[in-house]
């Protein structure tokens, strides 16, 4: 008759066991030294996530990341082929944490909430096909678009559907679409990026107010300042007052 104390100490060999053959794996790449399909497209990432870490700037418990690794199962860690997507944003989690990739198993199993692919003629077969298929199937991701930096009106999207299947977003009159999950539209805007005139993709709040770059609400900031500095010149000016001789003697009354 086996003891209690035999029995148990089988079940811990077995655990260990099953823990050797099926822990995650350590050994991840986080850098495959692969670039950008060009300086717009490179541009257009970075453009989406300083945009949307400013429409989320109240809220300390996301991450947003861009052509960074996903690493989601064992068999995609040894065929080394999958690529992360270009911009992916997670809502719900730690934003404090200093990240090289997004490790599912290290992440409570938390995929990303909203994917855009930057696609190019090379690739968009791929960010149609196969890729959709696994940010619907494996991820689960909500909110999944595409967009050609190249093509102003190649802008798609898909909102998971309560069936588990992705339903193609319609457009408002705008040609925008509506992020759920993110409470953001994404649609287009044209002008200058980093010295680059382009049409970019980008994100408007509810109410369909552009979110600015960091830069751009700080020139805004300066314009307004500039403003209520002219106006208060020209009031000045209206009550006889000389601004200028305000400005060099600080003790004038």
């Amino acid at each position: 008759m086996i003891s209690l104390e035999s029995l148990a100490g089988q079940i811990d060999r077995e655990a260990q066991l099953f823990y050797e053959q099926h822990k995650p794996p350590t050994d991840l790449i986080f850098d495959d030294a692969a670039e950008m399909e060009s300086n717009r497209h490179r541009i257009a990432m970075n453009v989406l996530i300083r945009s949307a870490e400013q429409g989320l700037a109240h809220r300390n418990d996301f991450f947003v990341g861009g052509n960074m690794f996903i690493y989601f199962s064992t068999q995609q860690v040894c065929n080394r082929d999958f690529r992360g997507p270009d911009f992916f944003a997670v809502l719900g989690v730690d934003g404090n944490t200093s990240r090289q990739g997004w490790v599912v198993w290290e992440e409570n199993g938390r995929y990303p909430d909203v994917i855009v692919e930057l696609m190019s003629p090379a690739t968009a077969n791929v960010d149609t096909g196969i890729k959709k298929d696994i940010y619907e199937q494996v991820f689960r991701t909500p909110d999944y678009f595409i967009f050609d930096p190249f093509d102003p009106n190649s802008l798609r999207g898909w909102h998971l559907d309560n069936n588990q299947r992705y339903q193609p977003l319609v457009p408002n009159e705008r040609g925008w679409l509506w992020s759920q999950t993110l409470g953001f539209w994404l649609g287009t805007w044209e002008g200058i990026v980093d010295r680059e005139t382009a049409v970019w993709a980008r994100f408007y709040n509810e109410s369909g107010n552009l979110i600015l770059l960091p830069e751009e609400a700080a020139q805004q900031q300066a314009e307004a300042a500039q403003q209520r500095a002219s106006r208060l010149e020209a009031r000045l000016r209206e009550l006889g007052e000389d601004p200028n001789d305000l400005s060099l003697n600080p003790n004038h009354s």
